[in-house]
Protein backbone atom coordinates (compact mmCIF):
# COMPACT_ATOMS: atom_id res chain seq x y z
CA UNK A 1 0.00 0.00 0.00
CA UNK A 2 3.09 2.34 1.08
CA UNK A 3 4.24 1.47 -2.49
CA UNK A 4 1.29 2.57 -4.17
CA UNK A 5 1.54 6.15 -2.66
CA UNK A 6 4.75 6.34 -3.42
CA UNK A 7 4.21 5.63 -7.20
CA UNK A 8 1.15 7.85 -7.11
CA UNK A 9 3.04 10.92 -5.80
CA UNK A 10 6.24 10.12 -8.70
CA UNK A 11 3.67 10.45 -11.12
CA UNK A 12 2.37 13.91 -9.98
CA UNK A 13 5.82 14.85 -9.35
CA UNK A 14 6.82 13.99 -12.76
CA UNK A 15 3.86 15.74 -14.33
CA UNK A 16 4.09 19.02 -12.69
CA UNK A 17 7.61 19.03 -13.37
CA UNK A 18 6.80 18.14 -17.32
CA UNK A 19 3.92 21.22 -17.03
CA UNK A 20 6.32 23.41 -15.72
CA UNK A 21 9.22 22.89 -18.44
CA UNK A 22 5.73 23.04 -21.13
CA UNK A 23 4.66 26.55 -19.46
CA UNK A 24 8.11 27.65 -19.23
CA UNK A 25 8.94 26.74 -22.46
CA UNK A 26 5.83 28.04 -24.18
CA UNK A 27 6.53 31.23 -21.98
CA UNK A 28 9.88 31.67 -23.52
CA UNK A 29 8.45 31.23 -27.35
CA UNK A 30 5.79 33.72 -26.54
CA UNK A 31 8.33 36.07 -25.32
CA UNK A 32 10.83 35.82 -28.18
CA UNK A 33 7.62 36.01 -30.80
CA UNK A 34 7.39 39.38 -32.16
CA UNK A 35 4.03 41.58 -31.35
CA UNK A 36 2.70 42.27 -34.91
CA UNK A 37 -0.44 44.78 -36.26
CA UNK A 38 -2.50 42.60 -38.45
CA UNK A 39 -5.13 43.69 -41.21
CA UNK A 40 -6.91 41.05 -43.54
CA UNK A 41 -6.36 41.96 -47.03
CA UNK A 42 -10.06 42.96 -49.00
CA UNK A 43 -11.23 43.94 -52.14
CA UNK A 44 -11.42 47.85 -52.69
CA UNK A 45 -11.92 50.34 -55.43
CA UNK A 46 -8.74 51.80 -55.71
CA UNK A 47 -7.86 55.59 -57.09
CA UNK A 48 -4.55 56.95 -57.94
CA UNK A 49 -4.07 60.36 -57.62
CA UNK A 50 -1.57 63.37 -57.70
CA UNK A 51 -1.71 65.68 -55.54
CA UNK A 52 -0.49 70.13 -55.97
CA UNK A 53 -1.16 72.97 -54.78
CA UNK A 54 -1.81 76.14 -55.96
CA UNK A 55 -4.23 79.66 -56.90
CA UNK A 56 -7.71 80.30 -57.87
CA UNK A 57 -8.30 82.12 -60.52
CA UNK A 58 -10.54 83.19 -63.31
CA UNK A 59 -10.66 80.80 -66.29
CA UNK A 60 -11.06 84.52 -68.14
CA UNK A 61 -9.27 87.36 -66.93
CA UNK A 62 -8.18 90.68 -69.53
CA UNK A 63 -5.50 92.92 -68.34
CA UNK A 64 -6.20 96.34 -69.89
CA UNK A 65 -3.57 99.06 -69.99
CA UNK A 66 -3.99 102.05 -72.09
CA UNK A 67 -2.34 102.20 -75.82
CA UNK A 68 -1.32 106.06 -75.26
CA UNK A 69 0.60 107.64 -72.04
CA UNK A 70 -1.15 110.60 -69.92
CA UNK A 71 -3.25 111.97 -67.27
CA UNK A 72 -6.22 109.52 -66.05
CA UNK A 73 -9.22 112.73 -66.12
CA UNK A 74 -11.86 110.42 -65.47
CA UNK A 75 -12.23 107.07 -63.83
CA UNK A 76 -15.41 105.40 -63.71
CA UNK A 77 -15.60 102.24 -62.09
CA UNK A 78 -14.79 100.81 -59.10
CA UNK A 79 -13.04 97.36 -58.15
CA UNK A 80 -15.45 94.31 -57.89
CA UNK A 81 -18.48 96.63 -60.42
CA UNK A 82 -19.33 94.77 -63.12
CA UNK A 83 -19.50 96.07 -66.41
CA UNK A 84 -20.64 94.86 -70.15
CA UNK A 85 -18.83 94.92 -73.22
CA UNK A 86 -18.42 98.60 -74.77
CA UNK A 87 -18.97 99.70 -71.06
CA UNK A 88 -16.42 103.37 -70.87
CA UNK A 89 -14.38 102.53 -68.03
CA UNK A 90 -11.82 105.50 -67.99
CA UNK A 91 -10.34 109.12 -69.89
CA UNK A 92 -6.86 110.13 -70.43
CA UNK A 93 -6.35 113.73 -71.15
CA UNK A 94 -6.60 114.01 -74.89
CA UNK A 95 -5.24 117.81 -75.02
CA UNK A 96 -1.97 116.70 -76.46
CA UNK A 97 -3.74 114.23 -78.61
CA UNK A 98 -5.65 116.28 -80.12
CA UNK A 99 -3.23 119.11 -81.12
CA UNK A 100 -1.29 116.75 -82.78
CA UNK A 101 -4.47 115.83 -84.42
CA UNK A 102 -4.58 119.41 -85.76
CA UNK A 103 -0.85 119.23 -86.88
CA UNK A 104 -1.42 115.99 -88.81
CA UNK A 105 -4.32 117.92 -90.47
CA UNK A 106 -2.61 121.13 -91.26
CA UNK A 107 0.55 118.93 -92.58
CA UNK A 108 -1.79 117.09 -94.52
CA UNK A 109 -3.27 120.34 -96.34
CA UNK A 110 0.03 121.67 -96.83
CA UNK A 111 0.93 118.20 -99.15
CA UNK A 112 -2.41 118.51 -100.45
CA UNK A 113 -1.15 122.31 -101.73
CA UNK A 114 2.09 121.02 -102.95
CA UNK A 115 0.43 118.32 -105.00
CA UNK A 116 -2.16 121.11 -106.79
CA UNK A 117 1.32 122.74 -107.35
CA UNK A 118 2.94 119.95 -108.76
CA UNK A 119 -0.31 119.47 -111.49
CA UNK A 120 -0.11 123.09 -111.93
CA UNK A 121 3.53 122.72 -112.54
CA UNK A 122 3.41 119.64 -114.82
CA UNK A 123 0.20 121.45 -117.39
CA UNK A 124 2.80 124.63 -117.46
CA UNK A 125 5.56 121.71 -118.60
CA UNK A 126 3.31 120.03 -121.16
CA UNK A 127 2.60 123.58 -122.64
CA UNK A 128 6.36 124.34 -122.69
CA UNK A 129 6.60 120.74 -124.51
CA UNK A 130 4.29 121.33 -127.16
CA UNK A 131 5.45 124.40 -128.10
CA UNK A 132 9.31 123.46 -127.71
CA UNK A 133 8.33 120.07 -129.50
CA UNK A 134 6.73 122.57 -132.55
CA UNK A 135 9.89 124.51 -132.98
CA UNK A 136 11.64 121.66 -133.18
CA UNK A 137 10.12 119.88 -135.68
CA UNK A 138 9.83 123.12 -137.69
CA UNK A 139 13.60 123.94 -137.35
CA UNK A 140 14.25 120.41 -137.98
CA UNK A 141 13.03 120.60 -141.72
CA UNK A 142 14.37 123.98 -142.25
CA UNK A 143 17.76 122.51 -141.12
CA UNK A 144 17.26 120.02 -143.90
CA UNK A 145 16.30 122.58 -146.67
CA UNK A 146 19.53 124.74 -145.62
CA UNK A 147 17.14 127.45 -144.25
CA UNK A 148 18.49 127.75 -141.37
CA UNK A 149 22.04 127.36 -139.35
CA UNK A 150 23.21 124.51 -137.54
CA UNK A 151 23.75 126.79 -134.47
CA UNK A 152 19.68 127.13 -134.66
CA UNK A 153 18.86 124.10 -135.07
CA UNK A 154 20.54 122.91 -131.82
CA UNK A 155 19.20 125.70 -130.08
CA UNK A 156 15.98 124.44 -131.18
CA UNK A 157 16.58 121.01 -130.19
CA UNK A 158 18.34 121.86 -126.71
CA UNK A 159 14.81 123.93 -125.41
CA UNK A 160 13.27 120.63 -127.09
CA UNK A 161 14.66 118.58 -124.50
CA UNK A 162 15.13 120.82 -121.78
CA UNK A 163 11.06 120.85 -121.79
CA UNK A 164 11.20 117.42 -122.31
CA UNK A 165 13.21 116.90 -119.26
CA UNK A 166 11.02 119.32 -117.26
CA UNK A 167 7.33 117.43 -118.19
CA UNK A 168 9.13 113.97 -116.36
CA UNK A 169 10.54 116.26 -113.32
CA UNK A 170 7.01 117.46 -112.78
CA UNK A 171 5.20 113.59 -113.40
CA UNK A 172 8.47 112.74 -110.73
CA UNK A 173 6.94 115.58 -108.64
CA UNK A 174 3.64 114.86 -108.74
CA UNK A 175 4.21 111.63 -107.98
CA UNK A 176 6.40 112.33 -105.01
CA UNK A 177 3.84 114.84 -104.02
CA UNK A 178 0.56 111.85 -104.14
CA UNK A 179 3.01 109.78 -101.73
CA UNK A 180 3.39 112.97 -99.03
CA UNK A 181 -0.71 113.37 -99.08
CA UNK A 182 -1.22 109.16 -98.57
CA UNK A 183 1.95 109.51 -95.72
CA UNK A 184 -0.21 113.15 -94.28
CA UNK A 185 -2.84 110.87 -94.64
CA UNK A 186 -1.71 108.08 -92.60
CA UNK A 187 -0.74 110.70 -89.98
CA UNK A 188 -3.75 111.97 -89.49
CA UNK A 189 -5.58 108.64 -89.32
CA UNK A 190 -2.69 107.41 -86.68
CA UNK A 191 -3.74 111.11 -84.65
CA UNK A 192 -7.17 110.33 -84.67
CA UNK A 193 -6.47 106.53 -83.66
CA UNK A 194 -4.76 107.77 -80.61
CA UNK A 195 -7.22 110.64 -79.29
CA UNK A 196 -9.71 107.90 -79.86
CA UNK A 197 -7.71 105.71 -77.67
CA UNK A 198 -7.49 108.04 -74.39
CA UNK A 199 -11.06 106.82 -73.88
CA UNK A 200 -11.18 103.10 -72.61
CA UNK A 201 -13.81 100.88 -73.02
CA UNK A 202 -14.66 97.59 -71.73
CA UNK A 203 -13.28 94.99 -74.12
CA UNK A 204 -15.54 92.14 -72.35
CA UNK A 205 -18.17 91.21 -70.32
CA UNK A 206 -17.22 90.73 -66.81
CA UNK A 207 -16.02 92.17 -62.99
CA UNK A 208 -13.22 94.61 -62.70
CA UNK A 209 -11.10 91.71 -60.21
CA UNK A 210 -8.63 94.46 -60.04
CA UNK A 211 -8.00 98.10 -60.00
CA UNK A 212 -4.54 99.46 -59.76
CA UNK A 213 -4.93 103.17 -60.95
CA UNK A 214 -6.82 106.07 -59.19
CA UNK A 215 -8.20 109.62 -61.38
CA UNK A 216 -5.51 111.92 -61.41
CA UNK A 217 -2.58 109.26 -62.06
CA UNK A 218 -0.22 109.20 -65.01
CA UNK A 219 -0.06 106.53 -66.96
CA UNK A 220 2.62 105.09 -69.63
CA UNK A 221 1.26 103.29 -72.66
CA UNK A 222 1.75 100.08 -74.31
CA UNK A 223 2.37 101.99 -78.40
CA UNK A 224 6.75 101.70 -77.66
CA UNK A 225 7.04 99.87 -74.57
CA UNK A 226 5.79 98.07 -71.46
CA UNK A 227 2.40 100.44 -70.32
CA UNK A 228 0.67 100.69 -67.31
CA UNK A 229 -1.69 97.70 -66.07
CA UNK A 230 -4.91 99.70 -65.00
CA UNK A 231 -7.15 97.20 -64.53
CA UNK A 232 -8.13 93.65 -64.67
CA UNK A 233 -11.71 92.85 -65.81
CA UNK A 234 -12.63 88.82 -65.34
CA UNK A 235 -15.40 86.35 -65.33
CA UNK A 236 -16.24 85.28 -62.22
CA UNK A 237 -18.59 83.34 -63.14
CA UNK A 238 -15.86 80.37 -64.47
CA UNK A 239 -13.13 79.81 -61.66
CA UNK A 240 -9.99 77.09 -61.90
CA UNK A 241 -7.28 76.40 -59.61
CA UNK A 242 -3.78 76.24 -61.81
CA UNK A 243 -1.30 74.15 -60.28
CA UNK A 244 2.47 73.09 -60.43
CA UNK A 245 2.93 69.14 -61.25
CA UNK A 246 6.40 68.00 -61.09
CA UNK A 247 7.88 66.35 -64.08
CA UNK A 248 7.60 63.31 -62.67
CA UNK A 249 3.72 63.09 -61.88
CA UNK A 250 2.83 65.06 -65.38
CA UNK A 251 2.82 62.02 -67.34
CA UNK A 252 -0.21 60.67 -65.33
CA UNK A 253 -2.34 63.55 -66.03
CA UNK A 254 -4.65 64.19 -68.65
CA UNK A 255 -7.00 66.23 -70.06
CA UNK A 256 -10.68 65.86 -68.43
CA UNK A 257 -9.18 63.84 -65.43
CA UNK A 258 -11.19 64.36 -62.56
CA UNK A 259 -10.42 66.16 -59.62
CA UNK A 260 -10.99 66.52 -56.02
CA UNK A 261 -10.27 70.59 -55.10
CA UNK A 262 -10.10 72.01 -51.36
CA UNK A 263 -10.12 75.90 -50.91
CA UNK A 264 -8.68 76.95 -47.87
CA UNK A 265 -11.27 79.19 -47.21
CA UNK A 266 -14.29 76.64 -47.25
CA UNK A 267 -12.81 74.29 -44.10
CA UNK A 268 -14.02 70.78 -44.31
CA UNK A 269 -15.93 70.95 -47.93
CA UNK A 270 -14.62 69.45 -51.10
CA UNK A 271 -15.57 70.55 -54.59
CA UNK A 272 -15.26 68.74 -57.77
CA UNK A 273 -13.25 69.87 -61.18
CA UNK A 274 -11.86 68.66 -63.90
CA UNK A 275 -8.66 69.14 -66.17
CA UNK A 276 -9.06 71.52 -69.07
CA UNK A 277 -5.32 72.45 -69.61
CA UNK A 278 -1.86 71.36 -69.20
CA UNK A 279 1.19 73.19 -70.50
CA UNK A 280 3.40 72.09 -73.21
CA UNK A 281 6.55 73.68 -71.98
CA UNK A 282 8.07 73.01 -68.08
CA UNK A 283 8.89 75.96 -65.60
CA UNK A 284 12.18 75.57 -63.99
CA UNK A 285 13.03 76.87 -60.14
CA UNK A 286 15.85 77.40 -58.89
CA UNK A 287 19.97 77.04 -58.98
CA UNK A 288 21.14 74.71 -62.35
CA UNK A 289 22.24 72.44 -59.51
CA UNK A 290 18.74 72.48 -57.72
CA UNK A 291 16.47 72.95 -60.49
CA UNK A 292 13.06 71.60 -59.89
CA UNK A 293 11.03 70.81 -62.96
CA UNK A 294 7.29 72.11 -62.96
CA UNK A 295 4.47 72.02 -65.69
CA UNK A 296 1.53 73.97 -65.12
CA UNK A 297 -2.37 72.14 -65.29
CA UNK A 298 -5.47 74.06 -64.79
CA UNK A 299 -8.54 72.79 -63.40
CA UNK A 300 -11.67 73.97 -63.77
CA UNK A 301 -14.03 74.26 -60.75
CA UNK A 302 -17.43 72.64 -61.55
CA UNK A 303 -20.11 75.44 -61.10
CA UNK A 304 -22.44 72.07 -59.36
CA UNK A 305 -20.22 71.74 -56.84
CA UNK A 306 -20.77 75.04 -55.70
CA UNK A 307 -23.95 76.61 -56.22
CA UNK A 308 -25.39 76.52 -52.73
CA UNK A 309 -22.81 79.11 -52.23
CA UNK A 310 -23.77 81.44 -55.11
CA UNK A 311 -25.86 84.15 -53.89
CA UNK A 312 -28.84 84.71 -55.36
CA UNK A 313 -28.95 88.18 -55.21
CA UNK A 314 -25.51 88.06 -57.31
CA UNK A 315 -25.16 85.31 -59.83
CA UNK A 316 -22.56 86.45 -61.56
CA UNK A 317 -19.94 86.28 -58.43
CA UNK A 318 -18.14 83.17 -57.69
CA UNK A 319 -18.10 82.50 -53.75
CA UNK A 320 -13.94 82.48 -54.52
CA UNK A 321 -11.91 85.31 -54.90
CA UNK A 322 -8.73 85.15 -57.37
CA UNK A 323 -5.59 84.00 -55.33
CA UNK A 324 -7.19 82.04 -52.90
CA UNK A 325 -5.01 79.12 -51.70
CA UNK A 326 -6.11 75.66 -53.10
CA UNK A 327 -5.17 71.95 -53.39
CA UNK A 328 -6.42 69.34 -55.85
CA UNK A 329 -6.14 65.50 -55.79
CA UNK A 330 -6.16 64.77 -59.42
CA UNK A 331 -7.39 61.55 -60.09
CA UNK A 332 -5.83 59.85 -62.80
CA UNK A 333 -6.53 56.59 -62.74
CA UNK A 334 -9.25 53.77 -60.58
CA UNK A 335 -9.25 50.22 -60.30
CA UNK A 336 -12.55 48.67 -59.35
CA UNK A 337 -12.95 46.08 -56.80
CA UNK A 338 -9.31 44.86 -56.63
CA UNK A 339 -7.16 43.14 -53.74
CA UNK A 340 -5.69 45.80 -51.55
CA UNK A 341 -3.26 46.07 -48.35
CA UNK A 342 -2.01 48.83 -46.58
CA UNK A 343 0.79 50.89 -48.15
CA UNK A 344 2.47 49.81 -44.95
CA UNK A 345 2.28 46.46 -45.53
CA UNK A 346 4.27 46.09 -48.75
CA UNK A 347 8.30 45.76 -48.41
CA UNK A 348 10.98 44.75 -50.18
CA UNK A 349 13.20 41.80 -49.61
CA UNK A 350 16.47 40.35 -51.45
CA UNK A 351 15.34 37.54 -54.28
CA UNK A 352 18.24 35.36 -53.52
CA UNK A 353 17.58 32.93 -56.47
CA UNK A 354 17.83 35.99 -58.73
CA UNK A 355 20.63 37.07 -57.46
CA UNK A 356 22.57 33.85 -57.49
CA UNK A 357 21.40 34.00 -61.03
CA UNK A 358 23.11 37.36 -61.63
CA UNK A 359 26.09 36.36 -59.83
CA UNK A 360 26.00 32.99 -62.28
CA UNK A 361 26.17 35.51 -65.48
CA UNK A 362 28.54 37.86 -64.06
CA UNK A 363 30.67 35.35 -62.89
CA UNK A 364 31.07 34.73 -59.11
CA UNK A 365 34.16 36.64 -58.68
CA UNK A 366 32.15 40.00 -59.67
CA UNK A 367 30.45 41.95 -57.06
CA UNK A 368 26.38 42.04 -58.00
CA UNK A 369 23.73 44.25 -56.25
CA UNK A 370 21.26 42.25 -54.56
CA UNK A 371 18.04 41.72 -56.15
CA UNK A 372 15.40 43.37 -54.82
CA UNK A 373 11.67 41.72 -54.58
CA UNK A 374 8.58 43.37 -53.55
CA UNK A 375 7.00 41.37 -51.23
CA UNK A 376 4.37 41.07 -47.99
CA UNK A 377 4.62 38.88 -44.94
CA UNK A 378 1.13 37.16 -44.11
CA UNK A 379 -0.03 35.71 -40.48
CA UNK A 380 -0.33 31.89 -40.67
CA UNK A 381 -0.12 29.54 -37.57
CA UNK A 382 1.71 31.97 -35.61
CA UNK A 383 4.35 32.72 -37.98
CA UNK A 384 5.28 35.24 -40.82
CA UNK A 385 5.36 33.70 -44.66
CA UNK A 386 6.70 36.02 -47.31
CA UNK A 387 4.66 36.45 -50.01
CA UNK A 388 6.12 37.65 -53.36
CA UNK A 389 3.16 40.32 -54.96
CA UNK A 390 2.99 42.31 -58.07
CA UNK A 391 1.80 45.82 -56.97
CA UNK A 392 -0.65 47.70 -59.04
CA UNK A 393 -1.84 51.21 -58.56
CA UNK A 394 -2.11 53.11 -54.98
CA UNK A 395 -3.94 55.82 -53.12
CA UNK A 396 -3.19 57.57 -49.79
CA UNK A 397 -3.92 54.42 -48.00
CA UNK A 398 -3.84 51.31 -49.75
CA UNK A 399 -2.05 49.99 -52.70
CA UNK A 400 -3.47 47.25 -55.34
CA UNK A 401 -2.57 43.75 -55.19
CA UNK A 402 -1.89 42.85 -58.80
CA UNK A 403 -0.82 38.83 -57.53
CA UNK A 404 0.69 37.06 -55.06
CA UNK A 405 -2.09 37.19 -52.23
CA UNK A 406 -5.74 36.12 -52.38
CA UNK A 407 -8.22 38.47 -50.75
CA UNK A 408 -9.00 37.67 -46.72
CA UNK A 409 -5.39 36.72 -45.67
CA UNK A 410 -3.99 38.08 -42.54
CA UNK A 411 -1.48 40.88 -43.77
CA UNK A 412 0.83 41.69 -41.66
CA UNK A 413 1.04 46.04 -41.32
CA UNK A 414 3.36 47.12 -38.70
CA UNK A 415 5.54 47.63 -36.46
CA UNK A 416 6.61 49.58 -39.82
CA UNK A 417 10.75 49.21 -38.81
CA UNK A 418 9.68 45.28 -38.21
CA UNK A 419 7.89 45.01 -41.81
CA UNK A 420 10.61 47.45 -43.06
CA UNK A 421 13.46 45.43 -42.46
CA UNK A 422 13.83 42.70 -39.61
CA UNK A 423 11.06 40.50 -39.85
CA UNK A 424 11.94 37.02 -41.83
CA UNK A 425 10.28 34.14 -43.34
CA UNK A 426 9.25 32.13 -40.83
CA UNK A 427 9.75 33.81 -37.69
CA UNK A 428 7.36 33.57 -34.72
CA UNK A 429 4.83 36.09 -34.22
CA UNK A 430 1.86 37.32 -32.15
CA UNK A 431 -1.15 39.36 -32.76
CA UNK A 432 -0.71 42.87 -31.31
CA UNK A 433 -3.81 43.78 -29.01
CA UNK A 434 -4.22 47.53 -29.19
CA UNK A 435 -5.00 49.65 -26.08
CA UNK A 436 -8.41 50.42 -27.91
CA UNK A 437 -9.26 46.91 -28.10
CA UNK A 438 -8.42 45.97 -24.60
CA UNK A 439 -10.70 48.75 -23.91
CA UNK A 440 -13.10 47.47 -25.97
CA UNK A 441 -12.91 43.89 -24.47
CA UNK A 442 -13.04 44.91 -21.11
Amino acid sequence: MAGKKIKTYWYFLIAGVVLFVGVIVNQQMTNEAESVVMELSERKIIIETVSANGKVQPEVEVKISPDVSGEIVQLLIKEGQEVKQGTLLAKINPDIYLSMRERMVAALNTTKANLANSKARLSQANAQFLNSEAIFKRNQSLFKDGAISESEFDAAKSAYEVARAEVESADQSIIAAQYNVKSAEASVKEASDNLLKTTIFAPVDGTVSMLNVEQGERVVGTLQMAGTEMMRIANLKEMEVKVDVNENDIVRIMVGDTSIIEVDAYKDRKFKGIVTQIANSAKTFGLSADQVTNFEVRIRILRSSYSDLILEDKPHLSPFRPGMSATVEIQTKTEYDVISVPIQAVTTREDTAATSLEKTKAGNSAKVDPVMQECVFVMENDKAVMKKVKIGIQDNKFIQIVSGINAGEQIITGPYSLVSKTLKEGDPVVLKIEEEEIIKRK
